[in-house]
């Protein structure tokens, strides 16, 4: 079975919304997790927006990228610059994929406009999340 690492700045939403669809596509194919550089919880955000596409990312942790030094993954996705450019070295063969997906969590205005970034960065990353698994686990 193949592991999958998803790689952001703060494992609050970007992460924690591409592990969830990652998870979705491979089904039992993969083992998907996601990690930070920092911690900084998961966004309600992030939870709200992926519950309005059916899949539940409530029980999601912030995870900070030291926890799974001992993993030996297959694939390392950073999902943002800061992540990529911070990413630590990781002693095994992954194959390194990078996507800067635009920050939800920076969105301002009302929350209804928030939303709608969130809501535009989720199907940005479903899309991703689909064709990766597509292209690389099915």
């Amino acid at each position: 079975m193949k592991k999958i690492l998803v790689l952001c700045t703060g494992n609050s939403c970007r992460s924690q919304m591409a592990e969830g669809y990652l998870k979705h596509f491979a089904g039992d194919k993969a083992e998907v997790y996601s990690a930070g550089v920092e911690t900084h919880g998961v966004n309600p955000r992030a939870i709200a927006t992926m519950q309005a596409d059916g899949i539940d990312i409530a029980d999601h942790t912030s995870n900070n990228i030291d926890e799974y030094r001992s993993i030996d993954f297959d694939f390392v996705i950073t999902v943002c610059d800061n992540a990529k450019e911070r990413c630590p070295f990781f002693p095994s063969g992954a194959r390194k994929f990078h996507y800067n997906f635009p920050d939800p969590a920076k969105a301002t205005g009302t929350e209804a406009e928030i939303m709608e970034q969130f809501k535009a960065v989720r199907e940005e990353i479903k899309k991703y999340s689909r064709n990766f698994i597509q292209e690389n686990i099915a």
